[in-house]
């Protein structure tokens, strides 16, 4: 049985530095940054936290590539800012598939969050979005079940973060 994670979280929550470790410790593994797949659409691109068509155009585009990856016997790791309700509606798509999706939200208090906005290099820096991101995921629905905080992680204890992830089974969506 194929696994798609979705690891989501404010900007700069490190969910890009997370994914990528964790598609190195799975076996037959894809990486899919929804960032990338938002980028696809060149000319009209639209902000997806401005679009509701935009954003269901990317999530059509991540939905058709998971389905891609998991019938060919492939672990997906899915790297986006995803709110419960995206989390949920991935998740009732791929049903046929006979799939476990986990979906953990990195966490951080406001303060780790933007001291580690500012060590991106300038042009990926988020600034206040970061910060607007934590107040829409707290008005989510987000249930607690999904947090993970890594306020006290550093990047040297990345591997405990990939086991928590991989191994806990709290992070599952159950049907």
């Amino acid at each position: 049985m194929q696994t798609v994670y979705i690891l989501s979280g404010p900007a700069g929550v490190g969910k890009s530095t997370t994914s990528k470790a964790l598609v190195r410790a799975l076996k037959n593994s894809a990486y899919i940054s929804g960032d990338y797949v938002s980028h696809m659409h060149v000319n009209g691109r639209q902000k997806p936290w401005e679009s509701k068509f935009e954003l269901s155009l990317i999530w059509n585009n991540i939905l058709s590539l998971t389905q891609n990856f998991v019938s060919n016997g492939i672990d997906v790791v899915i790297d986006y800012v995803t709110f419960p309700d995206d989390a949920y509606w991935l998740r009732d798509r791929l049903k046929e598939l006979n799939v476990n999706v986990v979906y953990t939200v990195l966490w951080v208090d406001p303060e780790t969050l933007i001291s580690r906005d500012q060590l991106r290099p300038p042009e990926h820096q988020m600034g206040k979005r970061c910060l607007i991101l934590i107040e829409e995921f707290k008005e989510s629905g987000l249930k607690n079940n999904h947090l993970l905080d890594t306020s006290q992680k550093s990047v040297d204890a990345i591997n405990l973060v990939i086991e928590e992830i991989m191994n806990n089974k709290q992070y599952r969506i159950a049907d």
